[in-house]
C-alpha cells in the first residue's frame, strides 16, 4: 500500500524535473458554476499530461541493474510519452508497445522523446499482453500506467501542489481512468487536509470505477466507448481500487456531449487546448452533474494531447451550439441564377460563407433540381432566424441543419 511518505519522497525526486503547473482561478467558469472555480493545469506539463510524474518516479526508484536492462510499457498515448521522456532523462532505454491503430501524432511524439516504439495488436489490451510477454522474456522492468506504488506516489505530488497553493480548497475534481491519478491526489490531500472532498469523474461510456464501487469489487467492462481515450480503461487496478475506496468521496460520470461542450468552452473562454479526458472534472461542474455553491473547487485538467481532427469537430459543434456557425440545405431548380439569389440573401444579412456543395446525384433530389448545402458564420441566433425568414419569403425549400 502507498502511504504519504511515498508521496513526500516522490515530491523530492520530481521537484527539479517536472513543471509546477499553474493553479488558476477562472472568473468565467466561477460565474457559470456558481462557485470559486480553479483549474490545475497539468495540460501544460512536460509531454502535455501528468503522466511524466508517475513514470519518472517509477523509473528513478528502479535498481541500477533494472535501469541497465531498460524499461517497457504499453500505452496508446500519454503514458507512452511520459515513460519515453522520463527514461531518456534518466539515461535508461525504453520500449513502448502501442496498438497498430494508435494516432500517428502520438506514435511520432513517443519516438521523439527517445523510445523504441513497437506497433502490435489491434487494441490496447493486445499491445499490453505483448509488452508483458517481452518484459518477462528479457527481464525488462514494466512501467504500469496506474497500478503501481511509485506511479501513484508520483501522481500524488499534484495533490501536494494544490494544497500548497490553495490550502483552503474545499473540493477537488479528478479524472478517473485506471485510478492512478485520483489515488495519488486523494491520498495526499486527505493527509494534508482531511476535510477536503475528492471526487472522481469518469466518462459515461467507460465507467469501470463507478461499476466496481457499486459492486464492492473490481468489475471489468466488456466494452467501452468514449471520446475520452485517456480514461477509456476497462477496469481499475487492485491497488488503485483499494485507494479509491479508502480516500475518494465519490465518483460521477459525464457524457461525451458534455465533455465536448466543455472542451469548446476551455478553448473559447480560457484559451486552453485540452484533451477529452482532461476536461471531465470541469464538465461535471459546468454541466450540472455536481454543484458546490460559493465553495472553492479545483478541477484537475490532466492533459492537453487532443487529436486534431477531433478538435476540429469540437470547434465546429461548439460554434453551431453557440449560434456562431450554421448550415442550410436547400433544394432548388438547377439554374445558374439560383445560387446567386441564395448568396445575395446571406450577404445582405452579413453572413460569411465558408463552404458550398452541390448534389444532383442523390435519389432524394428530383430530376432537374439540385441540393445546395451552405456552411456560413453568423453573429447570433437572431441572425439565423432572419436568414430563415428571408428564405421562406423567397419560397425556397430548405432545412437548417444542426
Amino acid at each position: 500500500m502507498v502511504d504519504f511518505g511515498d508521496v513526500l519522497e516522490a515530491y523530492r525526486v520530481l521537484k527539479p524535473v517536472v513543471k509546477r503547473t499553474p493553479l488558476q482561478r477562472s472568473k468565467t467558469f466561477s460565474e457559470m458554476a456558481g462557485c470559486h472555480a480553479y483549474l490545475k493545469l497539468e495540460s501544460l506539463q512536460n509531454t502535455g499530461s501528468f503522466k511524466l510524474r508517475g513514470a519518472y518516479n517509477k523509473i528513478y526508484h528502479l535498481s541500477e541493474e533494472e535501469k541497465k536492462r531498460g524499461v517497457i510499457c504499453a500505452s496508446a498515448g500519454n503514458h507512452a510519452q511520459g515513460v519515453a521522456h522520463a527514461a531518456t532523462l534518466l539515461g535508461v532505454d525504453s520500449t513502448v508497445y502501442m496498438p497498430l491503430f494508435a494516432p500517428p501524432t502520438k506514435i511520432n511524439a513517443t519516438r521523439s522523446y527517445g523510445a523504441q516504439v513497437v506497433l502490435e495488436g489491434a487494441t490496447y489490451d493486445q499491445a499490453y499482453r505483448a509488452a508483458r510477454r517481452r518484459a518477462e522474456e528479457e527481464g525488462l522492468a514494466f512501467v504500469h500506467a496506474f497500478n503501481d506504488q511509485q506511479v501513484v506516489a508520483g501522481q500524488g505530488t499534484i495533490g501536494m501542489e494544490i494544497f500548497e497553493e490553495l490550502p483552503e480548497a474545499e473540493v477537488v475534481l479528478v479524472p478517473v481512468g485506471g485510478g492512478g491519478l485520483i489515488s495519488g491526489i486523494a491520498l495526499a490531500l486527505k493527509h494534508l487536509s482531511p476535510e477536503v472532498q475528492v471526487i472522481g469523474v469518469e466518462a459515461e461510456g467507460a465507467q469501470s470505477m463507478v461499476r466496481s464501487l457499486e459492486k464492492g469489487e473490481i468489475v471489468p467492462q466488456e466494452s467501452i466507448s468514449t471520446i475520452a481515450d485517456g480514461i477509456a480503461v476497462k477496469h481499475p487496478g487492485e491497488l488503485t481500487f483499494s485507494l479509491v475506496k479508502r480516500y475518494v468521496d465519490r465518483v460521477v460520470t459525464v457524457t461525451d456531449e458534455e465533455i465536448a461542450r466543455t472542451l469548446y468552452l476551455l478553448l473559447q473562454r480560457a484559451k486552453l487546448v485540452v484533451e477529452p479526458a482532461g476536461a471531465v472534472g470541469l464538465a461535471a461542474l459546468l454541466c450540472g452533474r455536481l454543484s458546490f455553491p460559493r465553495r472553492r473547487v479545483v478541477s484537475v485538467i490532466s492533459g492537453g494531447n487532443i487529436n486534431l481532427s477531433l478538435l476540429s469537430q469540437v470547434i465546429e459543434r461548439g460554434m453551431m451550439q453557440h449560434h456562431l456557425l450554421a448550415r442550410v440545405a436547400i433544394v432548388a431548380p438547377d439554374r445558374p441564377d439560383v445560387l446567386d439569389d441564395i448568396i445575395s440573401i446571406l450577404a445582405g444579412l452579413r453572413a460569411n460563407v465558408l463552404s458550398i456543395s452541390h448534389d444532383r446525384l442523390t435519389t432524394s433530389v428530383p430530376i432537374g433540381q439540385v441540393k445546395i448545402t451552405i456552411t456560413f458564420q453568423t453573429l447570433d441566433e437572431k441572425q439565423i432566424d432572419a436568414i430563415r425568414e428571408e428564405l421562406e419569403e423567397r419560397g425556397l425549400e430548405f432545412d437548417m441543419l444542426r
